[in-house]
C-alpha cells in the first residue's frame, strides 16, 4: 500500500477525530431523552491500484445510528484511491494528464423524528490528484422552517467564515443556495448554509478553514436539536417531514456530488447511501 503523505495523514487523522466527537454528543442527546440508543461501526476495505499499478488505500467506516431523537443518523468516514476512469478523470482538476487520486472525508446526514428538529448534512474533504484541495459544507434542511433555527445556524457559519476570509460566507453562502436547488421542482432544498470547493494551493490555511467548519457544525446543530427535540407535533406535521424527505431524496439520487462521486469511484453502496431517509412520502 502506498503510504500517506503528511498533509494526507493529517487530513485523515482530523476527520476521525470529528467523527468521533460528533457521534458522541449525538449520542449524549440520545440519553437525554431517555433512549439507550449508540451507533454501530462498521468498517470496510477496498483495495485498488492506481495508475502505476501501485496499491491504494481504500476504506473507512460508516457509523448509523437509529434512536428516539434521531430517527437516522450516518456519520461516514472514507479514504479511498485508485485511478478514475477515462470518462471520470476528465471532469476532475488534474487527473485528465495521470488519472490516480486519493481522496479522504467526513459525510453526515441526520434526519430527526421530531418534524420540529431539521435535518442536516455536512461533509468535507480533502482530494488529491496532481492538484490538491478541500470541499465542503453544511446546510438546514427543516420540514417546519423556523426563522430563529434558520438564523442561529447560519450566523455560526458566517463567524466560521469571518475568521478567514471576509468573502467566504457570501461567496459560500450563495454557492449553497445554487447548489441545493431541485431545478425540476424549483425549490430549494432546505434553508441553506454554506458550500465549498477547490480550495487550492495553500494547504495549512485552508485545512484550519475546513476544521472550523466542522467545529462551527459541533457546535451549533446540538443546540438545534436540544432546544426543538421536546416540542409537540401533530400527525400533519409528521406528514410534512415524510413529504420533505422526498424532496431531500430527490436531491441525492439526482443531483448530490458526493453521491455520484462515491458512485462511480467503486465506494462502499450502504455508506453512500446512508444518506436517505429511514421513511418517505410521495402525494
Amino acid at each position: 500500500m502506498t503510504p500517506l503523505d503528511d498533509q494526507q495523514l493529517a487530513t485523515k487523522t482530523w476527520f476521525e477525530s470529528l467523527r468521533d466527537r460528533i457521534t458522541a454528543e449525538f449520542e449524549a442527546i440520545e440519553r437525554e431523552a431517555g433512549s439507550d440508543a449508540s451507533f454501530t461501526f462498521t468498517p470496510w476495505d477496498r483495495t485498488e491500484r492506481d495508475a502505476e499499478g501501485n496499491e491504494t488505500p481504500g476504506g473507512g467506516v460508516r457509523g448509523q445510528m437509529n434512536g428516539k431523537v434521531f430517527e437516522k443518523v450516518g456519520v461516514n468516514v472514507s479514504t479511498v484511491g485508485g485511478a478514475f476512469s477515462p470518462e471520470f478523470a476528465a471532469s476532475i482538476p488534474g487527473a485528465d494528464d495521470d488519472p490516480s487520486f486519493f481522496a479522504t472525508g467526513i459525510s453526515l446526514v441526520a434526519h430527526m423524528a421530531n418534524p420540529h428538529v431539521p435535518a442536516v448534512h455536512m461533509n468535507t474533504r480533502f482530494l488529491t490528484t496532481t492538484r490538491r484541495w478541500f470541499g465542503g459544507g453544511a446546510d438546514l434542511n427543516p420540514a417546519l422552517p423556523d426563522d430563529e433555527d434558520t438564523a442561529a445556524f447560519h450566523a455560526r457559519l458566517r463567524a466560521a467564515c469571518a475568521a478567514h476570509d471576509p468573502t467566504f460566507y457570501p461567496r459560500f453562502s450563495k454557492w449553497a443556495e445554487e447548489y441545493f436547488w431541485l431545478p425540476h421542482r424549483q425549490v430549494a432544498r432546505g434553508v441553506g448554509g454554506i458550500f465549498f470547493d477547490r480550495l487550492e494551493d495553500h494547504f495549512e490555511p485552508h485545512f484550519a478553514f475546513t476544521r472550523d467548519v466542522g467545529e462551527a457544525f459541533l457546535d451549533i446543530f446540538p443546540q438545534i436539536v436540544r432546544r426543538r427535540m421536546d416540542q409537540p407535533f401533530t400527525d400533519a406535521d409528521r406528514q410534512a417531514l415524510l413529504e420533505y424527505r422526498g424532496r431531500y431524496v430527490e436531491f441525492n439520487l439526482l443531483f448530490d456530488r458526493g453521491t455520484l462521486f462515491g458512485l462511480k469511484t467503486g465506494g462502499n453502496i450502504d455508506a453512500i447511501l446512508m444518506s436517505l431517509p429511514p421513511l418517505a412520502r410521495w402525494a
